[in-house]
């Protein structure tokens, strides 16, 4: 299958990553953004995780840090809206994105899948397309207890050495989330090898996405 691709060696891509809490890019697209470094796209990354507050904001600004080393330029946001509330502060988060927006035009936008399960990631997705109409989108999955993987229309097939760099960042930089049964190296190894194999991907690994719109040029 032909791939369509974003950004060559060399060329620039302004990517903006909208995450509902702090390791949320990391899980669902750590290694489009890791690979995209490593094949020398110049990437331009807005990173935004709309609940981070105390230890878990120093997990966030830490982990992003290290998943971008090596990208053009970064810029990091936190903010604190109540973990498992977003439903019910829409209007402020909604109000939070807009600002967002008058201040970057990123070519993607990365954002949460529209039917996973958490309310956080719903609300997160559903704010994002009404905030950027005009914009490549790309929606992401995280694997939970709910049993909501979906099916995807778009991979990004991933190098092993990128994938064992994701784990091994993810595993390093969130102790806060060690203690839950899912997240292990086992479960992102897993759903990477099964995208894979969905996308015949060169090295059997890839990440999964949900593109709704887009535009051949």
């Amino acid at each position: 299958m032909r791939a369509l691709g974003l950004a060559r060696p060399g060329e620039s891509l302004t990517v903006l990553c909208l995450g509902a809490h702090s390791d949320d890019i990391e899980i669902g697209a750590g290694g489009m953004l890791l690979s995209w470094i490593a094949a020398g796209v110049r990437l331009h990354v807005h990173w935004c995780v709309l609940s981070a507050a105390g230890p878990r904001a120093a997990e966030a600004e830490a982990s992003a840090s290290a998943f971008l080393a090596g990208a053009a330029s970064t810029a990091i946001e936190l903010a604190e809206f109540k973990d498992s509330f977003f439903p019910y502060q829409g209007g402020e988060i909604k109000a939070w994105l807009s600002g967002l927006k008058a201040r970057i035009s990123p070519d993607v936008v990365l954002t949460h899948r529209r039917d996973d399960a958490h309310q956080d990631h719903q609300e997160t997705c559903r704010l994002t397309w009404n905030a950027f109409r005009d914009h490549l989108i790309l929606e992401y999955e995280i694997p939970k207890w709910d049993g909501d993987l979906g099916q995807p229309n778009l991979y990004m097939p991933l190098a092993s050495e990128i994938l064992e760099r994701k784990i091994e960042l993810l595993l390093a930089h969130f102790g806060s989330q060690r203690s839950k049964d899912w997240f292990d190296a086992e479960t992102f190894r897993g759903l990477a090898r099964l995208r894979g194999m969905e996308s015949r991907a060169p090295e059997r690994y890839a990440e999964a996405f949900v593109q709704r719109k887009g535009l051949l040029g």
